[in-house]
């Protein structure tokens, strides 16, 4: 796909932090859980965290709203924390959900234990809005109980952009998409889901068969958002975020939605299936609200100050 920066080629909803070039924060930085190279950028000194998520490709400072939101936050009195987990930057084509869902809990149990904490909301952007709604159907985990309140920003379909940019390349493009769902469906069939696709099915990271197929085919893990779902569908997929206050965030001009998808609709749409949560379609705003971080930012704090 190509993003803001003229890169092409990558998987699904990647936007490379746009906005963010020369951001500066300052906070702390620590290490955090047992296996693995894991970091987090703390912002602040308050008991309440806001954990903010990214999407593939990012890591620290994920979106370009990052640093304003910290300082928005410390207003009101909650730290902001930004991480990097095992998927982080070019590791998501050997991770899953279920990977990120458990270092979400064990970064949580840390904040918990180490800063004292006591609420959390979690904020995702992009494939973060994926980690989120994992994260809050894995029975595995132990700190739901922390969470208060999450809020999706920019959740996209990674399957439907990539159907529309195979559209967009032409017959060629839209076989060769197909033939690497093939080629993944028969891997994982064969017991080689663990196993890299050839280079060419995502040309800037290794991809395991089993995450090309999550984000690429109909039904799998990281297909929850897509618009042509039906009603009884996205409340199987979403239903359980009602047990938690949720905003969901479009962005008017998000250039990883198809230009057929009418946005306030699938608005609508997913609110209800998640139990009611809050909405906001931000206009003219592209995928990471770069372009409109004076309204993306009082729309984020706002929600957080209610609870």
């Amino acid at each position: 796909m190509e993003s803001d920066d003229g890169r092409t080629g990558e998987m699904g909803n990647v936007d490379g932090g746009e906005g963010g070039v020369g951001m500066e924060m300052q906070g702390v930085l620590f290490r955090w859980g047992e296996m693995g190279v894991k970091v987090a950028f703390r912002s602040s000194d308050f008991p309440r965290h806001v954990i903010i998520l990214g999407g593939l490709t990012d890591g620290l400072l994920p979106t370009g709203y990052t640093a304003r939101l910290a300082s928005s936050l410390a207003a009101i009195h909650w730290s902001l924390v930004q991480t990097q987990v095992s998927s982080s930057y070019f590791g998501y084509g050997a991770a899953s959900l279920e990977q990120d869902a458990a270092e979400i809990d064990d970064l949580i149990a840390y904040i918990i234990k180490r800063y004292q904490g006591s609420d959390v909301v979690l904020v995702g952007h992009s494939t973060g809005c994926q980690d989120i709604v994992a994260y809050l159907r894995s029975p595995t985990s132990s700190h739901h109980s922390a969470v208060k309140a999450a809020i999706l920003q920019a959740p996209t379909s990674d399957r439907e952009c990539m159907e529309q940019q195979a559209r967009e390349g032409g017959k060629e493009t839209q076989a060769a998409l197909e033939e690497m769902k093939w080629a993944a469906q028969a891997m994982i069939a064969d017991g080689r889901g663990a196993e890299m696709m050839p280079r060419s099915a995502d040309p800037l990271a290794p991809i395991t068969a089993y995450r090309f197929h999550s984000l690429a085919c109909t039904g799998g893990d990281d297909d929850i958002f897509s618009s042509d779902f039906t009603d009884d569908e996205l409340r199987e997929k979403l239903g359980h975020m009602a047990a938690w206050p949720c905003m969901v965030i479009l962005s008017g001009e998000d250039q990883y939605v198809p230009k057929h998808i009418d946005k306030e609709m699938l608005l609508q749409r997913l609110c209800a299936a998640m139990g009611g949560a809050s909405s906001a379609l931000i206009g003219g705003a592209d995928h990471s609200l770069s372009n409109k971080l004076e309204e993306a930012v009082p729309t984020i704090t706002a929600f957080i100050k209610r609870l």
